[in-house]
């Protein structure tokens, strides 16, 4: 089978990553980086063995396929400029910054029938995975995620930043759209919100709890999925999940067990999933509208918490 051309452009600290997992990949030529610091894109351009290229223009014919790993602003402009040149993308989370950009990439790489991928890495997690196809009826959940302060990333709020991870996650699993959205959260130390909390009440009655900070003294990554007699967790940042079963009795104990979960590098099977529905023609795991939804979602928690619209039942 040919080799898929690809390009990189961004290699911050993501997309240095995204560059060498296609650099290792059999099937996969890694062609050019991208990146307007000339000096660190060469940097990882010698140590992959390829080029750098300052013009995104000269990508036009040159690759099958690229990662846009930028800064969000930045998404809707890239994306579109290698959409019109016929290149497949893998575009990171969130897809855009508003919902006219991303049916603008939708609508582009549908009239063009190219792939178009967001990266929503955890639904590549065994975490995840492992759960799913045991799930017969979910009618509520609760995610947990935490981490420590740093300053990437900060040029959005903890919603587009962290909580949008577990919005697509939890959206995926209810199966069925958003009814009802409450929402709370604050700045600490940036001018973004930097801690926040969501209830989605979605229209099938599941229900799902969310909450995020970049702001924790702690790492934690945490998914709960209550369904017919049986509770699940998924711990993302160990890859591991368990399933719990109420027993029989007057008091009824919870017993739990491990799932068979198999750890991975999820952003190389992200990658190897975009390659494929390249090489394949199919439709992506994570699509340009699972991106959409997502965003959509997060747009509404972050103007609730905005307008101090929050929903929850105040103490009387």
């Amino acid at each position: 089978m040919k080799k898929v051309r690809v390009a990189v452009v961004g290699v911050g600290y993501l997309g240095r990553f995204h560059a060498e997992k296609y650099a290792a990949m059999p099937d996969v030529e890694l062609v050019a980086v991208v990146d307007p610091d000339h000096a660190r894109a060469s940097v990882i351009a010698d140590k992959l063995h390829t080029q750098v290229l300052d013009d995104l223009d000269r990508l036009s014919g040159l690759v099958d396929a690229a990662s846009v790993v930028v800064p969000t602003v930045h998404h809707h402009r890239i994306a579109k400029q290698l959409l019109e040149q016929g290149i497949h993308i893998l575009i990171e989370k969130p897809i855009t910054v508003t919902l006219e950009q991303a049916d603008q990439l939708i609508d582009m790489a549908a009239r063009k029938g190219l792939v178009l991928q967001v990266g929503h890495i955890e639904r590549f997690s065994p975490a995840v995975t492992a759960v799913k196809p045991l799930l017969r009826s979910p009618r509520y959940m609760t995610a947990e995620r935490a981490a420590p302060f740093t300053v990437r990333c900060t040029d959005v709020n903890v919603v587009l930043d962290l909580m949008i991870h577990d919005l697509d996650i939890v959206m995926d699993i209810a199966g069925s759209a958003p009814k009802e959205i409450s929402a709370a959260g604050v700045s600490i130390i940036t001018n973004e919100i930097d801690t926040a909390t969501a209830r989605i009440i979605f229209h099938n009655g599941c229900i799902a709890d969310v909450s995020a900070s970049r702001v924790s003294d702690e790492k934690k990554r945490l998914l709960r999925v209550y369904d017919e007699g049986a509770v699940y967790t998924s711990d993302f940042q160990l890859q591991k999940a368990k399933v719990g079963r109420w027993g029989v009795g007057a008091v009824p104990e919870l017993v739990s067990q491990d799932l068979e979960t198999t750890k991975c590098d999820t952003l190389n099977e992200e990658i190897r999933a975009f390659v494929l529905s390249v090489q394949n023609g199919t439709k992506p795991i994570v699509s340009g509208a699972d991106g959409k939804r997502a965003l959509a979602l997060a747009l509404t928690i972050t103007e609730n918490i905005n307008k101090g619209i929050s929903g929850f039942v105040p103490v009387k």
